[in-house]
């Protein structure tokens, strides 16, 4: 298929590509998540899973694989680094640990693993044939199955979705980029709370990073327009 996208189109086999579903979870973009709880503004992230939504059941019903990425660390907080590392003092100001009473009245913990503020998000719970990565660094490919698991699909290009543009997602977009994949960022199925005030928002000089350096973007309606009119092809780059 040929999406169009920025700087220029790119065209997609479907049977090499997969989509990737980042971060979205109770904690970033649920009422009485860790982001809610900080006083972080969760409207854009709430905003972006609708658009999402209908991109993964246009993937699903092209039998294109769905990747979800999901933050968390294990409940001794082993893997979150040293407590002199950035990664430990950045989480411990969110108060990563800390036990929490969950919206639906059971206890929980913020962004720790098998916990409800890790939870994917209602509206785009995965289904029991895609695929589900934990992750305890900005990137999915920091010391994760991720690059494994795409190399066993015999994935090329990578669509991406989730929160927040910066951080997370742009994040693994360049590691999947320096990897040598194609990456694709759909740009109503993200969003970014930092810097969402300045005269030109953290989301926005991220969408001009990737489309200049590391990959394509495009939008939720042309993706689906894309899917499920044109055929796919054999070829997986422009």
């Amino acid at each position: 298929m040929l999406l169009d996208a920025r700087p220029d189109p790119i065209t997609i086999d479907t049977e090499r590509a997969a989509l990737l579903v980042i971060d979205m979870q109770n904690d970033f973009g649920t009422k009485g998540g860790m982001f809610d709880r900080a006083g972080i503004d969760i409207s854009p992230i709430q905003k972006a899973a609708a658009p999402t939504a209908r991109v993964i059941a246009a993937a699903r019903r092209r039998r294109m694989r769905v990747i979800y990425l999901k933050m968390g660390f294990r409940p001794d907080l082993s893997d979150a680094g040293p407590k002199d590392s950035p990664n430990w003092i950045k989480h411990q100001a969110m108060h990563v640990g800390e036990g929490v009473q969950a919206p639906d009245g059971t206890q929980s913990r913020i962004l720790i693993r098998d916990t409800w503020n890790t939870e994917i998000v209602t509206e785009l719970k995965p289904h029991s044939d895609d695929i589900v990565i934990w992750k305890n660094r900005f990137s999915g490919f920091y010391q994760t199955e991720l690059d494994s698991v795409l190399k066993r699909l015999n994935a090329e290009v990578l669509v991406f979705t989730g929160c927040t543009t910066s951080v997370c997602v742009e994040s693994t977009i360049r590691d999947a980029t320096f990897r040598d994949y194609s990456p694709v960022l759909l740009e109503d199925c993200t969003a970014e709370p930092i810097g969402h005030n300045l005269p030109t928002s953290n989301h926005d000089a991220s969408l001009l990073l990737i489309q200049c350096l590391f990959g394509w973007v495009s939008r939720s309606d042309q993706f689906i327009e894309a899917l499920e009119t044109r055929p796919s092809t054999a070829a997986a780059r422009p």
